[in-house]
């Protein structure tokens, strides 16, 4: 077989339910036929049929592209929001570290997971006390950007996205994710990986879309994060129980605020509705909008309470 099947990726059941299957569903067509729709909007959506576990509630593809396979087609791919412009972007990411900030630990080592060009990185080394930048990040193309981001802080880069172990156990007071999570194969593998990392109440923040939102429900199938690039996708009950199973307490979800310019919005919206429109007569004002995102944050516990909760698990 051409695509990877695989059980729920956060708690392993073989059981699910059919939930939102595309106009083009993509566990019927070949590799070829799929990479004119791996980026962009299309009048006809094309992704791998979501499925919902029966057992933990879980959305995701049973059926998805390989690691190798996904390694070639992100080798393809333009930097993320790349539409959006550069001052939405670093807009919405530092209000993403400034309630990170909130939750203190900012010392010790920091880690992110797929920074881009490094918009956290630079809020962390001008805010945050901390003494070495650990970034992982698969294009290497911008890995002199992201060590400028550091502000001349120590920088560890490297090109791997799923193997953390230059990182020292207990070493880490904040790790990051943005919009990562719902891309990866195996979530909880990779989550308990950073929790390893995390010093005890070091705090993981993550930024992912929410499958549960209003807007997902308002659009159907048509809604954005449907599509070739997301394994699976979380709601605010799913993404607590998985990290959960990683070993985090105190874990909060809310909806978090994006920064984008009115006429992306409007453009934006036109694809989605099928209708391709290069341009829009609206000026760029930022605009800041709660639309379908959540962020999570999640506490590494002390000792003591790491120990408990390895004594629950074998039991």
């Amino acid at each position: 077989t051409e695509y990877l099947y695989r059980d729920c990726p956060a708690c392993g059941s073989s059981h699910a339910r059919q939930e939102v299957r595309a106009g083009k569903a993509a566990e019927t067509m070949t590799l070829d036929a799929l990479r004119p729709f791996w980026a962009g909007l299309f009048k006809e959506k094309c992704f791998f049929s979501y499925h919902r576990c029966t057992g933990c509630g879980q959305l995701y593809n049973p059926v998805f592209f390989t690691g190798e396979q996904l390694g070639e087609l992100y080798a393809r791919m333009a930097p993320n929001m790349d539409a959006v412009g550069d001052a939405a972007i670093v807009a919405t990411q530092r209000g993403y570290f400034a309630r990170a900030a909130e939750q203190g630990g900012l010392g010790g080592g920091y880690l992110e997971i797929g920074p881009d060009v490094g918009h956290i990185v630079r809020a962390a080394a001008l805010h945050g006390g901390f003494n070495r930048f650990w970034l992982f990040e698969p294009n290497e193309a911008i890995h002199d950007t992201l060590r400028a981001a550091a502000g001349g802080l120590p920088a560890t880069l490297s090109t791997e996205m799923d193997d953390l172990s230059p990182v020292p156990d207990g070493s880490i007071g904040l790790a990051v994710m943005v919009h990562v999570l719902d891309h990866l194969l195996d979530p909880l593998a990779m989550l308990s990986q950073i929790r390893a990392k995390l010093r005890p109440g070091g705090t993981l923040m993550i930024v992912t879309h929410d499958e549960s939102s209003l807007l997902r429900h308002v659009m159907g199938n048509r809604w954005p994060p449907f599509c070739l690039q997301h394994p699976e996708l979380y709601r605010p009950s799913t993404i607590k129980a998985l990290l959960g199973r990683a070993g985090f307490s105190d874990v909060v979800v809310e909806g978090s605020r994006n920064v984008f310019p009115l006429d992306f919005l409007v453009r934006q919206a036109a694809w989605a509705a099928g209708i391709r429109v290069k341009s829009v007569p609206l000026p760029a004002i930022p605009v800041g909008l709660k639309l379908g995102n959540i962020l999570t944050l999640a506490t590494a516990p002390t000792q003591a309470a790491a120990r408990s909760l390895m004594l629950e698990a074998a039991e």
